[in-house]
């Protein structure tokens, strides 16, 4: 059993099979985390996103080191997203630099499948996302690459626009193959793409007690001149034991996506 912030696991275990199949609220304190991920609003996909981030807003320091900004608390919330979701992407930037498992360690429940997205191919054969260990992976890329795969691994060829592909094409695609709730787990760039291109319902931000003065930011975006042009979603704060999350409510910006248009 492990100590996960102000709950223990033996809480948790049920609830990833209870968000995906049950309608009554999950037991306290996770409907208010998790329960928003239960159905999308917009449409018949749920896509939330998470940062993790210094009281000042930084994801690394100036050299680039991040391991790791968040603590056990920050680290469990991490995983538990992990877990009530169909599908864990990350840039292929953070995919080189890091190398992440993108696996469910430090909470219980079913491991999601693991997307990169790698317009260019440049993920490593050898990266530990794409290790054969029963998940379901998957490389959303360019077309014409003529790129070839470990064994087992899906290949999503989509069109790429000045380098890039659109978040909305990718969800789009990832939905055709029965992946519907989706985290974005990061770099930032790729979180602020999805959050520009209007394709985020909710996005988680947790806060650790770090100062770090300088370094990487959480968000880069345009630039605004008038605080009146902030984005100003609705919010819930809640108490992760040492750590801070702000769960963001986007849904009155998402586009719609998926098959479905629901009525606002």
């Amino acid at each position: 059993m492990h100590p996960l912030g102000d709950v223990t696991d033996d809480l948790w275990t049920e609830v990833p099979a209870l968000l995906r199949t049950g309608t009554a609220p999950l037991p306290a304190p996770w409907e208010g985390r998790f329960g928003p991920l239960r159905a999308g609003v917009t449409d018949d996909l749920v896509v939330v996103a998470q940062m993790g981030q210094s009281l000042d807003g930084r994801v690394a320091t100036r050299s680039g080191h991040s391991h790791y900004i968040n603590g056990p608390s920050g680290l469990a919330h991490l995983h538990r997203l992990r877990a009530v979701t169909d599908a864990v992407v990350v840039g292929v930037g953070t995919a080189i630099a890091d190398d992440p498992q993108l696996t469910v360690r430090h909470c219980a429940g079913p491991c999601p499948a693991r997307v990169v997205i790698d317009p260019r191919g440049r993920l490593p054969d050898t990266a530990r996302l794409l290790a054969d260990d029963g998940a379901r992976r998957i490389v959303v890329t360019g077309n014409n690459l003529g790129r070839t795969w470990p064994a087992g691994v899906e290949a999503i060829a989509l069109a790429r626009e000045n380098g890039s592909i659109e978040p909305a094409e990718i969800l789009a695609a990832l939905a055709q193959r029965g992946l519907t709730r989706i985290l974005i787990e990061g770099g930032g760039n790729t979180v602020a793409r999805f959050l520009v291109a209007r394709c985020l319902d909710r996005l988680h931000i947790v806060v650790a007690p770090l100062i770090f003065g300088s370094g990487r930011p959480s968000l880069s975006l345009a630039p605004i001149d008038n605080v009146d042009e902030a984005l100003r979603p609705p919010m819930g704060i809640h108490d992760l034991g040492g750590e801070v999350l702000f769960d963001c409510d986007l849904a009155a910006y998402r586009r719609p996506i998926g098959r479905a248009k629901k009525s606002m």
